[in-house]
């Protein structure tokens, strides 16, 4: 061989060398991230969902691509929606934002996995075979709790003890609102107490709720867990304000935009156990092994600045159970 030959031989080797290097990379994952509501609505969900993704060793834009979708409250486009990440042929799919996302992707993917965030029961509702043994393409947390109603109607009764009759706003549109609604119901009687159920599935609506609720009298107002509703959280705590209603809610996010009181489960905590669970399958753990995991950490926050508003003195043993106060 001629040095000539052997200088050309090399050269040719070493072209081939990043080529065959680089083709032997694995794909970086993509990951579906849809969400009823919109960006603005949510902005601190995203960072959680991170945060327990980067817990599994997975960094957006590093070594894993997540694809958002966002339907800006507007349900009907969530079939569209799922749809497209199908068709990017997404590793998994976060169906967030509550009911009815996840049904929707269920419907859309027998065989990606799929990690929710549900508000309601996922066995009842034919997501899931069991909390325990999910079975299928199926997992995720659930943060629906009647017993977080009960609590809600008792901080309500202890803030407002005046208030005998209790309007209940709920979204008529959401699966899981019938049955929050007997739990406010059994909540209310249990206190001697009497419920206006007050039915919004629209801006109208919500308006229209709360001119009832003036012409019925209604001392009180407790909010149920949903994700239309939590979209319009500013409008809602607006007309609360301005018919002088005290009100508790399901998320802080209430009291931080001057909702009275807030007592629910932590979202942010939620989300990210859904990014832990989304590291685990990208790692190749299967949904059905994964138990749905049951939200259990709870928050109450209060905001003084709205008890004052109101002429409302909070009691000390409420002030004493709260995880913050805003001023």
């Amino acid at each position: 061989m001629t040095r000539r030959e052997f200088i050309t031989l090399l050269g040719g080797a070493a072209v081939g060398w990043p080529l065959a290097s680089y083709a032997q990379r694995p794909a970086i994952p993509v990951v579906g991230f849809l969400h009823t509501l919109s960006l603005e609505n949510v902005p601190h969900f995203v960072p959680a969902f991170n945060r327990g993704l980067k817990e599994e060793g997975f960094v957006d834009g590093q070594n894993v691509i997540v694809e958002y979708r966002w339907a800006h409250g507007q349900y009907d486009r969530l079939s569209e929606l799922a749809a497209d990440l199908v068709n990017r042929k997404v590793a998994v799919i976060a169906a967030l934002g509550g009911e009815p996302s996840p049904q929707i992707v269920k419907q859309a993917t027998h065989t990606i996995p799929i990690v929710f965030a549900s508000n309601g029961d996922p066995v009842r509702d034919g997501l899931v075979a069991s909390l325990a043994r999910p079975g299928g393409n199926v997992t995720g947390v659930t943060i629906f709790g009647t017993d977080a109603v009960a609590k809600r109607m008792q901080l309500l009764r202890e803030v407002a003890p005046k208030a005998t009759l209790i309007g209940f706003l709920m979204n008529p549109n959401n699966p899981n609102g019938e049955i929050e609604t007997k739990a406010a119901q059994t909540a209310a009687s249990s206190l001697g107490k009497e419920l206006l159920v007050l039915r919004a599935g629209s801006e109208d609506e919500i308006d229209a709720a709360f001119a009832t609720m003036a012409q019925q009298g209604g001392g009180a107002l407790l909010g149920a867990t949903d994700t239309f509703l939590f979209g319009r959280r500013k409008k809602i705590v607006s007309l609360a304000a301005h018919y002088r209603i005290p009100a508790i809610y399901y998320l802080p996010e209430f009291a931080e935009v001057g909702g009275l009181m807030a007592y629910g489960n932590r979202i942010t905590e939620a989300y990210r156990q859904i990014g832990i669970y989304v590291g685990r399958i990208l790692k190749g753990e299967k949904p059905a092994d994964l138990p749905v995991v049951q939200a259990t950490a709870y928050e109450f926050v209060i905001n003084l600045k709205t008890a004052k508003a109101l002429g409302l003195t909070i009691p000390s043993g409420v002030m004493a159970i709260a995880d913050g106060v805003i001023e």
